[in-house]
Order: structure tokens, then sequence, then C-alpha cells
């Protein structure tokens, strides 16, 4: 079995350990055990060696109707090189002071702390986000905001960290964040190893934007509901607003108002997602340049689409297609 030889020497402090806490997110701790605690023979001796604390050792509850036994407490957290919070209680409560002053203590001795999704909470509740930019799941970055003003919080990005503190998004963007510490600690071989005993892509920059839902109405009974229809069958058709306006048989003024009630964006930029829904579409399923995937999604050029595809994705289109290409085309390359 071939090695893999880590960047790091061999002293640095592999234990990693995750916080349990009474409704654990399962999903969260699964991909720390998964990324850290499996087995890995083909990394040599140095690979990480995993463990699970809690403030309160014992039977503990989870967010999916299971329980687990926890073995540590606290004091775990002492001998730790990297610590993970897999989530934190939906409603953000601060922690005891105990677990604060633990996780302090453990971040002045070292020890790395990294949150994964609503763990941000806890991390920003320590204070170590202070003047940081952070980055939590989209739908609570507005309440970590309003609850911790002195953070950065950038939702837009999968991953935010340095200088021991890394925060991630939703849940599949932890995995992303523990497959750039792997990287950080082994090198590149390693993490693509891992990520491909794991079936995911090998690199998702943290720079890269959370890949949200395509829009929908907020009332789906909404007099624009006919004319999105139109414009998601033709995204590529060159839409003007007076054209829109027509097609939903209202002003021009009452569509942009419309528009901004029941999508929250303006006529252009929604048609823009949508191209780019397109747009990503065709990346992932067909060898089409990028100049003729930009032509089909109604963007024009390679270059505008490169401009769109950084400002709502976060990475351009070529790498995207890397990350993301399915099996198989089902159109031709031209």
């Amino acid at each position: 079995m071939e090695r893999i030889v880590p960047n790091r020497p061999a002293s640095a402090n592999r234990r990693v350990v995750a916080l349990v806490y009474d409704g654990l997110c399962t999903f969260e701790f699964g991909i720390a055990a998964e990324v850290f605690g499996l087995a890995r023979p083909e990394m040599g001796e140095d690979w990480y060696r995993f463990a699970a604390c809690a403030e309160n050792p014992g039977r503990l509850a989870t967010n999916a109707g299971l329980s687990v036994q926890v073995e540590h407490g606290l004091e775990a957290l002492s001998t730790a090189g990297t610590i993970v919070i897999p989530g934190w209680p939906g409603n953000g409560a601060p922690p005891s002071d105990r677990l604060r002053t633990a996780l302090l203590a453990a971040h002045a001795g070292g020890a790395r702390l990294v949150s994964i999704c609503s763990g941000a909470f806890l991390l920003a509740a320590t204070g170590l986000l202070d003047g940081r930019r952070a980055t939590t799941h989209w739908r609570y970055a507005d309440r970590l905001r309003a609850a911790y003003p002195a953070v950065s919080v950038d939702a837009d990005n999968l991953y935010a960290g340095d200088d021991r503190v890394f925060t991630s998004a939703g849940s599949a963007a932890g995995i992303d964040l523990l497959l750039h510490l792997v990287r950080l600690d082994f090198g590149a071989e390693a993490a693509n190893s891992v990520a491909r005993r794991m079936v995911v892509a090998a690199h998702r920059s943290g720079g890269q934007a959370q890949f949200t839902a395509q829009p929908v109405l907020a009332r789906p009974d909404s007099p624009l509901a006919a004319l999105l229809s139109r414009l998601r069958s033709d995204p590529a058709r060159p839409w003007t607003i007076a054209q829109m306006a027509r097609s939903a048989a209202m002003s021009e003024r009452t569509l942009a108002r419309r528009f901004r009630d029941d999508t929250g964006a303006s006529p252009l930029a929604w048609l823009t997602t949508q191209r780019i829904a397109l747009a990503r579409e065709l990346l992932e399923t067909t060898n089409l340049p990028v100049e003729h995937v930009a032509d089909r999604a109604g963007i024009g050029s390679a270059a505008n689409l490169r401009i769109h595809f950084l400002a709502n994705v976060g990475i351009p289109p070529g790498l995207y297609r890397q990350q993301f290409r399915r099996t198989g085309a089902a159109l031709p390359a031209s």
C-alpha cells in the first residue's frame, strides 16, 4: 500500500475532538467522524486520532431520534489539536461559562477550533470570531449578525478561517472545510484520497458561493406565475422589461414591484439566475465549449459568462465544470 507523507512534521498534534451536546446534529458529527475517525493505513501512523467529548458525559439525545453515549468530558479539549463543533442548538443558546472557558483555554494552548453550520454560534459566543470574517448556513446568517455584531458574517462563502479558527456554511460545506484541513495538514494527495472514499468533490474553494435552490415564488398563485414559467422555459431569449410587462399584462412599474414582492429580486436579476442555472446544467451534463454554453444560456460571450458566474456562483465556469461534471454528455461537443 502506497504511503502518503504528511506536510507537517510528525510532532504535530493530530488529536481531533468533536464536541457532543444534547440535540446533537448527527450529519455534522458524522462527517467529522468520517474524515478524522476512520482508519486509513495508507496515511501512516501520523494520521488523526478521533474522540468525542461532552460537557456532561453519558447518554445524550440527537436531532434524529437517536442517542449517543459519550465517555469523555471537557477535559478532553485540553489535549486536542483540533476541536470540531458539529452544529449547535438551533436557537443559538449561549454556552455555559465552563464550556466557554474550556474552548478559550484550548485555543490559547494551540488547538484549532472548527465549526460546521450553526456551530458558528458557539464559536461567536467565545469571542474568538470578533473582528473575523466567518460564515454559517445562509438561513442563520442574519441571526448570527444580530446576536454578534462584532463578527463579520459572510454568508456567501462555503468556509472561512485563519489563525486556528475556522467556520463553514451549511452541512455539506462542512465536508469541504474538513477536506481543506486535511489538505493543510497532509497535502492535496491525502485530501483527494479521503474525498475519493467519500465520493465527493476533492476541492471546493472556501470562496465559492453557497449554492441555493432555484428561486421560487413566495405566493404560487401570484399573477407572475405564468410569466415566470415562460421565462424558465426559454431563458436564453433576449427578454426586455417591456416584453416581460406585456407578457404579464401589467405596466413596467407594476412588474418591477410584483417581482420584488414575490421573488425578492428585480426582473433582470431573477432572469440572470435562471440563465446561470441553465449554464450550470450545461456545464455539468455536456461537452459544449464554454462559448456555446454562454450562447445557449442567453448570456452572450464566454467573458460575460465568466463575469456572471463569478458574481453568482463564486468560481469560474471551467472550475465549476471540473468539480461538478456528471458522467456522460447529453449533447455533442459542437
